[in-house]
């Protein structure tokens, strides 16, 4: 800016400067000719004069003089031959003298930059007596002045720069000096300027105040979220990283290119091409799933937004759906299988009359088993549901268990197992048939998988401010490696045991979600040959 006012004030000097110059030579070229007229006016005065007493060739002055008759004829000149001489009637000077006594007249010569003043005075005897006068013309006295007149313009050049100089810091330094925190009114003129700043001050603060609320809660969304969260530029640059998606990437990594995961660049690298696209990607024993989205701004792709999500537990339960449905497909088959064919034996006179009742049997044996497996996989269904629709109350622990062992003592019996309760009386908030089913299968397992003589005890008791039940057999008890498993669906230790005692595989895992629905923890302890105390504990009420 100081530069540019510099310039400007410069350029303006020197046009005034020339301007000046050219006015003051044109004022001082007129004045000098007006003073020649006038002193070639009083000497042809003063000639007239003389010329009463002195002959014309006897007169001395340091003009040229001529004398000239009425019609124009040349009578004398001190400079050339008047014989030789033009006419001069129709001069101008010459006319103007003959018609009004006076005239005067200016020629220039552009051969030799010089301008000829003449002035004539008529005579009485009507001659015309005329003084002539060379004067150098403008540029022959400005080139005769060249020097001066150089020396003269350098100097006020260099004081016009000198002055443009301190003239544009004087007026630039109060600007600079102007502080965009507090613009003050350095100059009137300035005042529009100033007002904007502070307005847009103003705007500015309001912008930034919105930004840092936006990127805290930009943060603070990001930061707290479980998923991955990587954005990333054209050149695969991050942007933007969260403590999730930190743990796939190198500490010192800054760019999508030297994550180790080529799952994750492939996606990054897809999405960047303007292509969304879904992954999964293994872990260890986790299972995440890669989303990547192409960023747009005006149609064109300037980055990606990459997200990653633990869905473990997702494929663990699409998983044990599938091996679900296989299982529930493979039980379902056998007892219809079995009960088809004794059925069509039977129907086409097959069987034996002494093998009826046996066939009969058999097929009884195989419907009470599918109804068991049905019943099961139904309340297994509406505790996956979250037990919609039960309905809720005060459920007194001990007479359950009391009603519990009532049913199945005849099942005891003929296993030759004994059953013991013992406890207090404890009351929890649930679902009575639900928690009737759980007990009931505790209890059936503990007498199916006991020895002959041997003993099933229940036991219920407070545990600080809630309570438990704890179901003890001295039975054949579970291998270590299959004590994790055991709960899942249709698993089983010993399929051949499980099959000859009509279990369905699914006792363990009906008491599972009994347990989740209302909130209780299930522990397990076993030792193979020793056997298994399982304990549900509710939570205090």
């Amino acid at each position: 800016m100081t530069g540019k006012i510099v310039r400007s004030l410069f350029f303006l000097a020197m046009l005034v400067l020339a301007a000046g110059a050219c006015l003051f030579s044109g004022i001082l070229y007129g004045y000098y000719e007006k003073q020649s007229f006038a002193s070639l006016s009083q000497e042809a005065e003063q000639l007239s004069q003389s010329m009463a007493y002195i002959a014309p060739d006897k007169l001395r002055s340091a003009d040229r003089i001529t004398l000239i008759d009425t019609d124009g004829t040349v009578l004398y000149d001190s400079v050339a031959n008047a014989s030789d001489m033009d006419n001069h009637l129709d001069r101008q000077e010459v006319a103007q003298a003959i018609k009004s006594g006076t005239g005067q007249s200016s020629h220039y010569s552009s051969t030799v930059l010089q301008k000829n003043l003449y002035y004539a005075l008529r005579l009485e005897n009507g001659t015309v007596l005329r003084l002539s006068r060379v004067q150098s013309s403008l540029g022959a006295m400005l080139l005769n002045m060249a020097g001066p007149i150089i020396a003269t313009v350098a100097g006020l050049l260099l004081l016009a720069a000198g002055l443009s100089v301190r003239l544009a810091q004087q007026i630039t330094k109060p600007i600079n000096a102007i502080s965009t925190d507090d613009p003050q009114d350095i100059y009137p003129e300035l005042q529009p300027l100033t007002q904007r700043l502070r307005q847009q001050k103003a705007t500015i603060g309001k912008q930034m105040d919105e930004l840092s609320r936006r990127m805290r809660e930009f943060s603070a969304m990001t930061e707290n979220m479980s998923e991955g969260f990587l954005l990333v530029d054209m050149r695969g640059h991050i942007l933007t990283e969260n403590r999730s998606a930190a743990t796939l990437m190198p500490v010192e990594a800054d760019n999508i290119a030297r994550c180790p995961e080529q799952q994750l660049r492939q996606a990054a690298q897809q999405a960047l091409s303007g292509q969304r696209c879904e992954r999964l990607l293994q872990r260890g024993e986790r299972t995440l799933s890669i989303m990547a989205s192409p960023v747009l701004a005006s149609g064109q792709v300037t980055g990606a937004v990459v997200l990653t999500m633990d869905v473990t537990e997702r494929e663990q339960r699409e998983k044990l759906r599938r091996e679900f449905s296989a299982n529930v497909s493979h039980e379902l088959k056998t007892p219809l299988t079995s009960i088809s064919g004794f059925a069509e034996l039977m129907s086409q006179g097959l069987v034996p009359p002494e093998k009826v009742k046996e066939f009969s049997s058999d097929i009884c044996r195989e419907c009470a088993r599918l109804t068991s497996l049905v019943e099961d996989i139904i309340d297994l269904s509406r505790l996956d549901e979250g037990g919609e629709g039960m309905e809720w109350e005060e459920v007194e622990l001990y007479s359950l268990c009391t009603s519990v062992l009532q049913s199945l003592e005849q099942v005891a019996r003929k296993q030759k197992v004994m059953l013991h309760l013992e406890g207090v009386e404890k009351t929890v908030h649930g679902v009575r048939q639900v928690l009737h089913e759980m007990v009931y299968n505790l209890c059936d397992n503990a007498i199916k998988y006991n020895r002959t003589g041997g003993s099933v005890s229940v036991r219920v008791e407070g545990c600080g401010r809630g309570c438990r039940i704890c179901v003890a057999d001295t039975g054949i008890g579970i291998p270590y490696d299959h004590q994790s498993r055991v709960f899942e669906r249709f698993y089983r230790v010993d399929k051949s045991h499980s099959r000859a005692i009509g279990g369905t595989g699914l006792g363990l895992s009906i008491v599972k979600h009994a347990a989740a629905l209302h909130g209780a923890q299930i522990d397990l302890q076993s030792q193979p040959g020793a056997g298994t105390t399982i304990t549900v504990t509710f939570p205090e009420q």
